[in-house]
This record gives structure tokens, sequence and C-alpha cells, in this order.
């Protein structure tokens, strides 16, 4: 049996284009783009979801594959794929952001250990926040919401026919800014707590100067920060909710998929 050269290379281009947008979005996604998950995991997930999704893919207009049209469309895929799984990466870094916020206030960030998606210390707090929102993540099936939307973004951006445009691009910058409100909502309980705290040891300090309060006032104000944070632990899941809501919207803006 003889196969013709021309049909090999429609095989390769159809496999590695599409190769390349899902393996962008699993280097990018929550979950999978920690460093404690080997490459080579990413690399057979990726494989294999593209034999999965390679027979109702459209045909790739590619008939060379060395040449710099082709390694520029490989880039291009490669951004598509890294932009959709930096959504939910923003999603998961809302959380890590709340918890840093809260330990710095409560004086629990001394409190620190390595970050295994990073690589960097970070306060305990934000680590333990970082772990609660990526097993609500896998619970909530964020992970087939990925899948789904990295399927539906061959539809709306065909490879070799179109991608983002500059205004798309600046809409994912924008949405950035939903991360540091929800933070913000999130952490603002504990921080108006240690507020209030830190002003009655003003008072105290004020009205009896030759007690030294601040002397256990750090310790008063670490345990009233892990009591607030347990109090405040049931809203933790509607806070997540709420924010991967607001990123699966916005996905469907960016491949306009919305209903109408």
């Amino acid at each position: 049996m003889q196969v013709e050269l021309a049909t090999v290379s429609q095989f390769l281009a159809d496999m590695m284009l599409p190769f390349m947008r899902i393996s962008g979005m699993f280097a990018a996604m929550i979950g999978f783009s920690a460093k404690s998950i080997p490459p080579q995991v990413r690399a057979l997930l990726a494989i294999f979801m593209t034999l999965v999704i390679m027979p109702v893919v459209k045909p790739v207009p590619i008939t060379d594959l060395v040449n710099v049209g082709t390694f520029l469309e490989v880039i291009q895929q490669l951004i598509i794929g890294v932009a959709i799984g930096f959504i939910s990466m923003m999603v998961l870094n809302t959380f890590v952001l709340a918890g840093q916020v809260i330990a710095m206030q409560t004086g629990l960030g001394f409190a620190s250990i390595v970050d295994p998606v990073n690589g960097i210390n970070v306060p305990a707090v934000g680590q333990f926040y970082l772990i609660l929102a990526t097993l609500l993540f896998w619970g909530m099936d964020g992970h087939l919401s990925m899948i789904q939307m990295i399927v539906l973004s061959f539809d709306a951006f065909p490879i070799g026919d179109s991608w983002f445009t500059p205004d798309q691009f600046r809409q994912i910058a924008h949405w950035g800014s939903w991360m540091f409100v929800s933070a913000l909502t999130l952490s603002l309980a504990p921080i108006v707590s240690l507020l209030i705290v830190n002003l009655a040891f003003g008072v105290m300090t004020k009205a009896a100067p030759q007690l030294n309060i601040f002397s256990i006032g750090f310790s008063i104000a670490q345990i009233t920060g892990l009591i607030v944070i347990w109090i405040t632990m049931d809203n933790f899941s509607t806070h997540f909710a709420a924010q991967w809501a607001r990123a699966e919207q916005f996905m469907c803006e960016l491949l306009a998929i919305c209903p109408t």
C-alpha cells in the first residue's frame, strides 16, 4: 500500500494544530498547570483529546508543514489555548489573592509554605484557599466546561481562518479586574473585623499607656483572624460559584456562543 506525501502532511497538520491549541489550554488552566503535574502527563492528555476531536474539526488548509506561515499558525493556536486556560487561572488566583490579603491583615502571613502551582512561598491561608478553590473547580465539573470551551473554540476560531482581535485581547486583560474585586469582597469581613480589633487596642493603649497592650495584641489578632475565617467559610463556595459563573459567561462571549 502506498501513501502519498500530501496525505501524510494533511494528517499531521490536522493533528498538530489542534494539539497546540489544546496543549496551550492544559498548560494554563487550573490543576494541569501546576508544576507537580509532569509535562508528559499533559502531553498525553492533549494527544488523547486531539485524537477524539479530530473527526469533528474542519480540515486544516495547510499543504506545507515546514514554512513560516505554518510556524505562525502554530503560535496562534497556542495563544488561543493559553488565553482560554488563563481565564480559569485568574479565577483560581482570585482566592489565592484573598487568602494572602487576609493573612497579612491577621498576622498569619508568617506561616508560609510552597505553592505547587507557582513554586514560590505563599502564606498558608492563601494555600488553604487555593486547595479549596481547586477542589471546588473539580467538584463543579469545571474541567468539563473547559474541555467544552476549547472544542467550541474550533467553531468560533477555525484554524487558518480567524483568531482573537485586539479588542478581545483587551477584554481578557480588563476581565482580570474581577479578580481583585472578588478577592476584596471575600476578604472584606476579616479586614473589617481586624480593623475593629486594632481600633479597640488603640483606645485601650490611649486609656492605659502603662499597659503594654501590643504585647498581647498580635496573638489576639491572629486568634480573631482564625475565628473570622472559620465563620465566613460558608461563603467560600458562594463566592467561587459566582466567580466561575462570570468566567464561563466571559468565555462564552469571547467565543460568541452565548445563547440569544
